[in-house]
């Protein structure tokens, strides 16, 4: 355990762990961060206490974009088992894991993978399925959501940074053929970032605004989606409603 935890405090993290000497990780951001993951976790635990009425034990869970294993980590604590985390680096999933091992998690794994690379055939369905923090790194963020859809049978989380939206008409290829605009998504340049343990692997970052990613979740194939209400102590991009959790069913 000693070298493990050793192990823990050579390595650089983004979130910071209370480990089981008493110690903590130390993080390379301020403390502020923590805010959003706390925010994030709250309101995530909240409504599944409140929707999930059943023994999480008995519920898988995949988290992705896990990164350092945060919120994998909470769910194993909070009963669900499986838990699988996947990451798109090598070294979040390297992280997650000694932090599993840390705490002899025998049901929580990581592996590396694009998220468009999964689906049902290679990883089967999960009762409840998290996206935090993911949706606006990505340029196919659509493709995104639908894997989310292929992936969960139940519940899906998914927490972003959203844009202001565009309503109103546009003429499509003739004054005569009007359709109306369901939402809009901000394109932002993270190709001087693809270095940054946070930033997208590709650059290209299409964020939706919250008409778009509602509309986008019906048309995926759940059944029902809503945004959940941020506490008052809420991280501030939630409590002004700069990003949003939106809980979306099948």
């Amino acid at each position: 355990m000693s070298t493990l935890i050793e192990q823990a405090h050579s390595r650089e993290w983004f979130y910071a762990y209370d480990l089981p000497d008493g110690s903590s990780t130390a993080t390379y951001h301020d403390d502020e961060i923590h805010l959003i993951h706390n925010t994030r976790w709250q309101m995530l635990e909240s409504y599944l206490d409140k929707y999930l009425a059943e023994d999480k034990r008995s519920l898988s869970a995949l988290d992705l974009a896990s990164h350092q294993g945060w919120f994998a980590i909470n769910m194993a604590r909070a009963g669900f088992a499986p838990v699988l985390g996947i990451d798109a680096r090598q070294s979040h999933v390297e992280d997650s894991t000694l932090i599993a091992d840390i705490f002899d998690m025998e049901h929580l794994s990581f592996q590396v993978g694009d998220i468009h690379e999964q689906s049902r055939e290679n990883l089967g369905q999960f009762d409840v399925v998290l996206m935090l923090g993911l949706l606006y790194h990505l340029e196919n963020p659509v493709g995104a959501l639908r894997v989310c859809r292929e992936l969960c049978s139940d519940l899906c989380i998914i927490e972003t940074q959203i844009v202001p939206g565009m309503s109103g008409f546009v003429d499509y290829g003739s004054y005569q053929y009007v359709r109306p605009l369901k939402g809009s998504f901000g394109v932002i340049d993270e190709m001087e970032d693809t270095h940054g343990p946070e930033a997208s692997v590709t650059g290209i970052c299409l964020v939706p605004s919250l008409e778009a990613l509602m509309w986008l979740l019906e048309k995926v194939g759940f059944s029902r989606a809503h945004v959940l209400e941020p506490p008052e102590n809420a991280y501030e991009q939630l409590r002004y409603h700069k990003r949003v959790m939106v809980a979306a069913h099948v």
